[in-house]
């Protein structure tokens, strides 16, 4: 152990404790304490030796010595309080005082002593205070004021004139270098200062650095108006764009325009002293492939002010730090979380229009065969004739027949639902299938008191595909046009070539859709119009069934309607229906002729509402 590092750790003990635990505070208590510790032990020690070569000393001998106490005093202030701006102050006191009394007792203003008063600014620098700094020099000021007059006056103690000429340039050559070597002191104090607030500075900027370079949020210095003053380099890596950009209002120009209000009035709270956090999208800078594509992510950021102490000066602009941090993946599963909402709430309106539809479909027609099967079963009583029950086993059959169908359509939803719809692709005459559907319907159509307009060329080719389908397609179509519309309407099914397709159009002249309802046609159980006020009995499977069909013979659906004018369904299928490809795992045997397909995902897409009627297009 070196005897510096003893004194070092003298010097720690005697520290005051509010000052042990900052560096730069601790180095500078320690360079007041030890010069004037060392010095005035220095100069206690020389006494005796002073003494002896002396002799007997004067009164004034006496006090000079006695003053060298006043370092120790201090120093002892400084370690019991810590003020280390009053301790300052008290050593340009106790300095300028023992100066005035040498130079008072040695020639006033001409003493050897009076150039010590340059000193004592310069002592006073060293407490890093203006306030200090200004007072020790109004203070040397003063006290060479006070010897110019009483040098002027005539009250020296000890007139400049006793002593020889020779003795007075010796003085004054001890007075200037011993200024100057105290100065050069104070200097090389001051520069130890200042190289230990420069390294304590460097580290922690570098600690700052390392910090801000290997967070993955964001830190930024912002102005209230949004203007960046700095930004840590982790935005390069979330943005893909040079800091440098950045800068000014270049982060500003990168936020959404829809969430710019959002973020300057974030910045402005927290300028005015609140804490405030707010979620914003920023552009992305794209790379490589995605050169052409605009991306944005989510971050948030969290504001607070710089300092919290700006009411103070009401000169100083505020300024704002902030923290950004990427919550893209948060707002994804958020997303994906509304989305499985909503699929969960449309699943249970699905069931509950379900069970509402089913409950309806399935009730009367059970009601019907229930009522008058026991109206024969008691016919004796009843005493039924021939032609009541006749009638009764019509109206039996037909409600029959009626569950049958529904049972049918919603196996046939199922299926299609599952994958597992078989498609029996042969050649047939598209014209003959349709001329027999429309006959089908013709009855109903004149019972309800509408037409029905048949335009099929005699020269429609032979298509191939599922017979079976298509028939179900346009009697889905027909009867479904037939229903929604209004005694005194018309009902008009076309059919023609258009290039390798086959084009079916059925218009009516019936109630029409909503723009709302139109968006959803064709989803399973779902019907236009709220299910308490339906007027027609249906289940909601027709146009899905149709939808279905069309999508596995790789056709096209298409529905224009206009609320309280009609609608027109058009369907496009290929003159030729070729099966995809399966994969292998998938193929059927070489001996099977029947390709089993899987349809396709359902698409609602979006709907533009213009002056024209609306339109939905369904492909598959």
């Amino acid at each position: 152990m070196t005897v510096l590092s003893i004194i070092r750790d003298c010097l720690d003990a005697l520290l005051h404790p509010s000052a042990r635990y900052d560096a730069l505070t601790r180095a500078r208590h320690r360079a007041f304490m030890a010069p004037r510790l060392l010095g005035s032990l220095a100069a206690f020690a020389a006494f005796p030796v002073y003494l002896a070569m002396r002799g007997a000393p004067s009164a004034i001998e006496v006090a000079a010595f006695a003053w060298l106490i006043a370092p120790i005093l201090l120093s002892w202030f400084l370690s019991r309080t810590g003020r280390y701006e009053g301790a300052h102050v008290l050593s340009s006191l106790a300095l300028a005082g023992l100066i005035m009394a040498i130079a008072g007792t040695t020639g006033g203003i001409e003493s050897f002593a009076a150039i010590w008063l340059v000193v004592v600014p310069l002592e006073a620098a060293l407490s890093a205070s203006r306030r200090v700094a200004a007072f020790a020099s109004l203070l040397a000021l003063s006290c060479v004021g006070i010897l110019i007059i009483l040098g002027q006056l005539g009250w020296g103690w000890m007139p400049a004139g006793d002593a020889s000429a020779t003795e007075r340039g010796v003085l004054m050559a001890f007075g200037v270098a011993s200024a100057t070597l105290y100065a050069a002191g104070l200097a090389f104090g001051a520069e130890s200062l200042a190289r230990t607030s420069v390294t304590l500075l460097s580290r922690e900027e570098e600690r700052y650095r390392l910090l801000a370079r290997n967070m993955s949020d964001v830190i930024s210095r912002h102005q209230r108006n949004g203007a960046v003053q700095f930004i840590s380099p982790a935005a390069e890596a979330m943005l893909g764009m040079p800091v440098a950009q950045l800068h000014g209002h270049g982060l500003f120009d990168r936020v959404h325009v829809a969430d710019r209000p959002a973020y300057l009035t974030a910045l402005s709270d927290a300028a005015r002293g609140d804490v405030r956090s707010v979620e914003f999208r920023l552009r992305r800078e794209p790379v490589g492939s995605e050169r052409s594509q605009v991306d944005f992510i989510w971050v948030e950021m969290r504001c607070r002010p710089l300092d919290q102490d700006i009411g103070r000066d009401p000169m100083r602009e505020a300024e704002v730090v902030g923290v950004m941090r990427d919550i893209t993946d948060r707002k994804l599963s958020e997303q994906v979380l509304d989305q499985a909402r909503s699929a969960a709430e449309a699943a249970d309106a699905a069931k509950t229009r379900f069970l509402a539809t089913m409950s309806h479909e399935l009730r009367t027609p059970l009601n019907a065969i229930i009522g008058f099967s026991e109206m024969i079963a008691q016919e004796q009583t009843l005493m039924l004739g021939a032609a009541q029950r006749r009638e009764y086993a019509q109206l039996i059959n037909d409600s029959g027949q009626h569950l049958l169908s529904v049972v049918n359509g919603i196996l046939d939803m199922s299926k299609m639902e599952s994958g597992n719809f078989e498609i029996a692709s042969e050649p047939f005459a598209p014209r003959a299938s349709l001329m027999h559907c429309c006959n089908l319907l013709a009855l109903k159509a004149r019972e309800n008191g509408i037409d029905l307009i048949t335009d099929a060329p005699q020269d429609l080719p032979v298509m191939t595909g599922d017979p079976r389908a298509f028939k179900q397609i346009v009697l889905n179509l027909v009867a479904n046009a037939i229903k929604f519309t209004e005694r005194g309407g018309q009902v008009s099914v076309t059919a023609a070539v258009t290039g390798s397709q086959l084009t079916l159009r059925i218009a009516d002249t019936g109630v029409g859709i909503a723009p709302d309802d139109l968006k959803r046609i064709g989803a399973p159980f779902f019907q236009a119009g709220k299910t308490y006020q339906r007027r027609h009995e249906g289940t909601g499977l027709g146009l899905s069934i149709v939808k279905s069909l069309v999508a596995l013979h790789l056709g096209e659906l298409t529905v224009q309607s206009r609320l309280g004018e009609g609608t027109a369904v058009t369907v496009k299928l290929p003159l030729v229906y070729t099966p995809p490809q399966a994969k292998p795992a998938d193929r059927m045997p070489a001996e099977s002729k029947i390709a089993t397909l899987t349809p396709v995902l359902r698409q609602e897409s979006p709907v533009e509402h213009h002056d024209q009627p609306a339109l939905v297009k369904k492909s598959a």
